[in-house]
């Protein structure tokens, strides 16, 4: 449907998509976010926590992960190691780092809490926007995190997160800066969660990997079942699988869940230039029933192992890195097999 046609038929196009500012005011919830509706898509952005997407569903079908704490605001215990667990809720995804991803660690006396704080970093320069290009109608939203320290470091992340109208997608856009004067350490993992319905027995994880190795020793004998989801067990552990990725040759990798019953998946593709590792966060515990997608510069043994290998990734003073991750839904069987014969080209 062209712009004409579209504006004939409507009153106000906030009946078909929108973007509306928010303010969560209960319990733990406590948090200003923004609300994209695109159609059957919609999704939430948190701006007092990295513009990160809390919720996604599509059609009334929920595709995201909450812990059992719920929704969540900032917490005084956000950034106190171990206590982080208590404040990761999940979302569709969140964003780890920037000096540190996974457990969290001290190095010469300074503190790396468990994925970091620039997940629990408010948005400045909030804007959102509704507007057309030429034929598309956009809805965006755009916000400014730094991670900064008195004599420390500088790290500024630009973020937009975008859609048209008409289409089942949005793109997620960072640019990292060091407005620091030294190459500062940079780690950053998103940590994808797809949560129930989309999340059930025998959803299917498509990536185009060429070796699967367990992390520890109780996810080995897991490592067979690595792409499919089993029932819910009470008080199972969770399970890490790291991959090797194979990009196309442009670089660009995916990964593909779907739920063959609902006739429903997720696509997420993103360049590995800077991504070039990809971790698999399977649990299936009764009341933590998860599939995490990890996309990172970083391994998950974290900074400390970097460090002691020498190869921790850094950013030189006044540098830029950008990375871009497209989220896709998959309505339907034609859809779905479309998106898998690109995975098994690649692999």
């Amino acid at each position: 449907m062209d712009k004409r046609e579209l504006l004939s038929k409507t009153g106000s196009l906030q009946q078909l998509a929108s973007i509306r500012t928010l303010s969560f005011t209960e319990g733990r919830a406590q948090t200003r976010a923004v609300e994209l509706v695109n159609g059957p898509l919609r999704f939430t952005a948190l701006a007092d926590k990295c513009l990160d997407v809390a919720e996604l569903s599509y059609r009334g079908v929920n595709f995201s992960f909450l812990s059992k704490p719920g929704l969540q605001g900032r917490n005084n215990y956000d950034t106190h190691g171990q206590e982080a667990l208590r404040s990761i809720m999940g979302g569709l995804f969140f964003t780890a780092g920037l000096e540190n991803i996974c457990a969290p660690c001290t190095i010469e006396g300074k503190d790396y809490p468990m994925h970091g704080r620039i997940r629990t970093t408010p948005a400045e320069h909030l804007c959102a926007d509704a507007r057309w290009e030429g034929e598309e109608y956009v809805l965006e939203v755009r916000g400014e995190m730094r991670e900064a320290e008195l004599f420390g470091e500088n790290l500024v992340l630009r973020r937009s997160l975008r859609t048209v109208f008409g289409q089942k997608s949005f793109t997620l856009t960072d640019e990292i800066e060091n407005q620091s004067f030294r190459d500062e350490p940079l780690m950053l993992l998103y940590h994808i969660n797809i949560g129930y319905p989309l999340l059930d027995e025998g959803t299917r994880l498509f990536v185009p990997t060429g070796k699967v190795t367990p992390r520890e020793e109780f996810s080995a004998p897991h490592a067979a079942r690595w792409n499919v989801m089993d029932a819910p067990k009470d008080n199972e552990p969770e399970y890490v699988f790291i991959h090797e990725p194979i990009p196309d040759e442009e670089g660009k990798m995916c990964a593909c869940v779907v739920n063959d019953k609902l006739s429903l998946g997720l696509k997420i593709s993103w360049n590995t230039e800077n991504l070039p590792y990809f971790m698999e966060w399977k649990s299936v515990a009764s009341g933590d029933y998860v599939l995490g997608l990890e996309p990172a510069n970083s391994s998950v043994y974290g900074r400390l192992r970097h460090e002691e290998r020498g190869d921790l990734h850094r950013l030189a003073p006044l540098a830029k890195e950008r990375n871009e991750l497209v989220f896709t839904v998959l309505d339907g069987q034609e859809e779905i097999d479309a998106a898998l014969a690109a995975i098994r080209t690649a692999e």
